[in-house]
């Protein structure tokens, strides 16, 4: 697993702002390809998804 790969997508990811990181959140969870889900394993995949939604979970409160 390339740690460097992953925090470079939630990088790209989070500076898209608030509605872009929730719409891929929600497509990630319907198996819908990402723009960057091509260079990620599955199990790269999961994390990515699993951190976006720690990450948003900080504004839902």
């Amino acid at each position: 697993m390339d740690h460097q790969k992953l925090a470079q997508c939630l990088e790209i990811l989070c500076q898209s702002g608030c509605e872009t990181v929730n719409a891929t959140i929600k497509a990630m969870e319907n198996n819908q390809a990402i723009n960057l889900s091509q260079e990620l394993s599955d199990e790269e995949y999961q994390i990515v998804l699993h951190e976006l939604k720690t990450i948003m979970a900080v504004y839902t409160h």
